[in-house]
């Protein structure tokens, strides 16, 4: 081979090589320097649930439960009396590195089901090993225990063979969707990826110590109990009496067929003491009426999410296409602020099942009712003070656009002009972000025309202002979340100028002649200096007019005009 040709193969070859999984990214972002293998941890006060993290990406506000932070030996390192930091340990058999790893209860079980003489012996193999603390926390612990061991050949034995993959297999390789035949009658081992990378699952399962290596194969502490996966959501709602109200639902809706077919679904599942708590009149209109009961998409989702992918703050899309929201109640985990998750990863073949104390219906609540979060409290505050509840609890079909808090600039108070601005806010019918398109012209309540803008950054906005979260969809109305507070054209790029005392480059233009393009139909883009910039100028440039665009600070972003947009930079743009 050439010499030439030898260097863009080499150079593949480097950046296969060098390709890091997004868990291994998290991961080596998150080692202390000048402490060999200590890792940065968040850890949730009362649980031994633990995060990689770094200072980036603190998880504060979005765990259920308080975190705090902790530094501990990095995957495949313990700490050693006497030793600096974190030495790699001594590389001994599977058997060996449970009890070395926080899994001596698995070892332990393992000598119980004459597994020992196997994972010691030659051979490669991976270990899905339940922590201790796993193993503590089996529900009717000493019911399930005792029926495990009470035949020692065959429960616990091919208990242990399920959590075991007849193949080395580290967190690179353990690619989210993918699923492994374990050692149990080859039933499949199902591994997911979530939060960037964060977090590893398998059957929803943590990996909590991963990559534990071993001279004949390598060891993963996970933070529960796994069992074979056999049956389609269907059949497990089939089978649960809690779920009997569901179930007939389901059937009602025609949604059984979908629930048997193959796929990667999520129910939000209502327990019948969450039925019970709608009065028997609207239940059984829900149950007989065919357009009502499409409300049991807004309880599934199209991808499989284990409760670990789920964090407080984030939304998630449902089949119907509108948007759940996380949150917490204490350490418990909470949809649309009041169902609470009580039951936690059902999973089936298609998909993952977890239980809800209240139904959730997406249609009713008022647009009041959906601005009520700490995230859009000021511009709620200044609806109400403008005069607008009404239209807040009516049921006129509208679309609010309310811009998160930080939006606003300090303490703001009711004026005329900031009355007449919160009135469009609100637009005159129930849009949805998905149907927006570029150009389309939205009006408000105020009587003015809004224009959307769709950027190759995937920025959806409204004049100046982008959309900075899900739709919250209410029975009549619906809720955009702005970055910013609307600044609607006031008129053309020079009517804009001509109003702003920032800009005397007002007489520069009309003396350059340029009066009529700033007034005329389009859609430009003016990096327009101010009065300061023009005083910055050394006395034999200020006679020069020319403008250059380039790397220069814009003070004052989005002044929208009927033609285009001013951004006013506080410095002459000059060339590199």
């Amino acid at each position: 081979m050439k010499s030439w040709l030898l260097v863009p193969v080499l150079a593949v070859v480097l950046a296969v090589c060098g390709a890091r999984s997004p868990y291994q990214t998290v991961l080596q972002h998150s080692r202390i320097r000048g402490r060999p293998n200590v890792c940065a941890m968040q850890q949730i006060k009362g649980t031994n649930r633990k995060y990689f993290t770094n200072c980036k990406q603190w998880y504060h506000r979005k765990i259920c439960g308080k975190p705090v932070i902790t530094y501990e030996c990095c995957p495949g390192y313990e700490k050693l009396p006497g030793e600096k930091g974190c030495p790699a340990l001594p590389l001994v058999n599977i058997y060996g590195t449970l009890g070395a790893v926080g899994a001596s209860t698995t070892q332990m079980y393992s000598d119980r089901a004459r597994l020992r003489e196997e994972v010691e012996g030659p051979g490669s193999f991976t270990f899905f090993a339940p922590s201790n603390e796993a193993w503590a926390a089996l529900p009717a612990l000493q019911e399930i225990l005792d029926a495990l061991v009470s035949n020692v050949n065959i429960e616990l034995l091919n208990a242990l063979h399920y959590h075991m993959v007849n193949r080395r297999l580290t967190t690179e390789e353990l690619k989210h969707g993918s699923s492994f035949s374990s050692m149990y009658q080859d039933s499949h081992v199902h591994i997911h990826h979530y939060s960037n990378g964060q977090i590893v699952t398998v059957n929803c399962a943590r990996l909590i110590k991963p990559d534990q290596h071993a001279t004949n194969g390598i060891v993963h502490v996970i933070d529960r109990v796994i069992t074979a996966v056999s049956s389609d959501m269907q059949s497990i709602i089939d089978v649960d009496d809690d779920l009997e109200t569901l179930r007939a639902a389901f059937a009602a809706a025609g949604l059984s067929t979908l629930l048997e077919s193959p796929g990667q679904y999520t129910i939000f599942a209502p327990t019948n003491d969450a039925f019970a708590k709608i009065p028997r009149e609207t239940l059984n209109r829900i149950l007989g009426d065919p357009v009502a009961l499409k409300l049991l998409n807004y309880h599934m989702l199209k991808q499989l999410q284990c409760a670990e992918s789920i964090v407080s703050g984030t939304s998630v899309e449902t089949l119907q296409g509108t948007a759940l929201e996380v949150g917490c109640d204490g350490d418990q985990m909470t949809l649309n602020g009041n169902a609470v998750v009580t039951k936690k990863d059902q999973l089936g073949t298609n998909g993952v099942i977890h239980y809800i104390s209240q139904l959730l219906i997406p249609d009713s609540k008022t647009l009041l009712e959906l601005a009520e979060d700490s995230s859009v409290s000021t511009a709620t505050r200044l609806f109400v003070d403008a005069g607008l509840s009404s239209h807040l609890r009516g049921s006129e079909a509208l679309t609010m656009l309310a811009p998160l808090n930080d939006a606003f600039k300090g303490r703001v108070t009711m004026t005329p002009d900031l009355r007449a601005l919160m009135k469009n806010h609100l637009l005159k019918q129930q849009l949805s972000s998905k149907a927006l398109y570029d150009g389309q012209q939205l009006q408000t309540l105020g009587g003015l025309t809004l224009r959307v803008f769709v950027y190759r950054n995937q920025n959806l906005c409204i004049e100046n202002a982008c959309i900075a979260a899900h739709d919250r969809t209410g029975r009549f109305a619906t809720m955009f979340t702005l970055d910013k507070v609307l600044a609607p054209p006031t008129g053309t790029l020079m009517d804009v100028l001509k109003a702003d005392e920032r800009f005397q480059l007002v007489g520069a233009i009309q003396t350059a002649g340029m009066t009529e393009l700033l007034n005329q139909q389009g859609a430009l883009t003016f990096f327009a200096p101010t009065d300061e910039a023009f005083r910055a100028l050394p006395p034999a440039e200020l006679r020069n007019f020319t403008v250059y665009v380039n790397k220069v600070p814009v003070v004052d972003a989005d002044l929208m005009a009927t033609n285009g947009v001013i951004h006013a930079v506080n410095a002459i743009i000059r060339p590199l």
